[in-house]
């Protein structure tokens, strides 16, 4: 049996969907059963800072697809709570991970990372470059003043649709002795820039949607601004200072390698999501 953590997120409730369209024996664990994705698997209430729901929802569970907000505290309890009630293997969604990087996530990602490779369980990471859902965080300023502020300038990202990261991690959880020990890191087809998104987001739109330049620093303010979390936001503007510099700019083949799917590109996920952006 499997376990999606995080199934009501961008990654796992797509997870969950393939699932149970697939007849996978699945377990789906949510913090509120009301944001509980519709599909046909076993839902269940937990939260990553009560072992106890942890170690109840993992009960007769082989395979863990563990999604969360990459809280350090929070999956290290998950993957305990693993060792504790016999699962065999863990497939861990994550990123560029770093214990230097100046980007608080991706330091708790290593911190994560590290846990996992001493915990004594069979496991694979997914390492996936920027979500192409993120985009939809702009859709309200879009909306509002016809553009978007980022402070990525010309910096291009292997941006890859969170539909793409779940079926890699649906495929991998099917079979995971076969990609036991193993890294994937995951990407769309394309390298893109922020300017690439505005030119594609005009055409589907009709109407031209500008790119506003700043500066990593302005970003964080307009940000805070807006009502993001401030440790959030500084390091929402550290990534995409980095994105700037060129760290995103790397592509793979390994969801198609994995899936047998190419992975989306840009412009099918405004398509499909259009709407969002209306």
């Amino acid at each position: 049996m499997i376990l999606v953590t995080g199934a009501s997120g961008k990654v796992g409730s797509e997870a969950v969907r393939l699932l149970g369209a697939q007849h996978q024996s699945t377990r789906a664990l949510v913090r509120d059963a009301s944001r509980a994705p519709r599909a046909d698997v076993e839902i269940v209430t937990g939260d990553f800072d009560r072992p106890d729901t942890l170690d109840a929802a993992m009960r007769g569970i082989e395979t863990v697809i563990l999604v969360s907000p990459a809280v350090p505290a929070q999956e290290i309890a998950v993957i305990a709570g693993a060792v504790r009630q016999g699962v065999q293997h863990i497939v861990k969604i994550t990123s560029k991970a770093s214990a230097d990087s100046p980007v608080e996530r991706r330091r708790g990602q290593a911190r994560i990372e590290a846990y996992l490779l001493t915990a004594g369980l069979s496991y694979t990471l997914l390492r996936a470059n920027a979500y192409m859902q993120n985009l939809l965080t702009l859709a309200p300023m879009i909306k509002q003043s016809g553009g978007f502020l980022m402070s990525a300038g010309d910096g291009q990202v292997g941006m890859v649709d969170a539909r793409d990261v779940a079926a890699t991690a649906v495929k991998v959880a099917a079979s995971p002795g076969t990609h036991a020990g193993r890294t994937y890191w995951l990407t769309g087809p394309d390298l893109i820039t922020y300017n690439d998104v505005a030119k594609e987001l005009s055409e589907a739109l009709g109407h031209t949607v500008d790119y506003r330049r700043t500066t990593p620093a302005e970003h964080r303010v307009a940000m805070v601004q807006a009502g993001v979390p401030e440790t959030v936001a500084t390091s929402n503007a550290q990534a995409f200072g980095l994105v700037a510099e060129g760290d995103a700019a790397w592509l793979s083949d390994e969801v198609a390698s994995v899936t047998g799917a190419a992975p989306r590109p840009l412009r099918t996920f405004i398509a499909d999501h259009i709407a969002a952006f209306t």
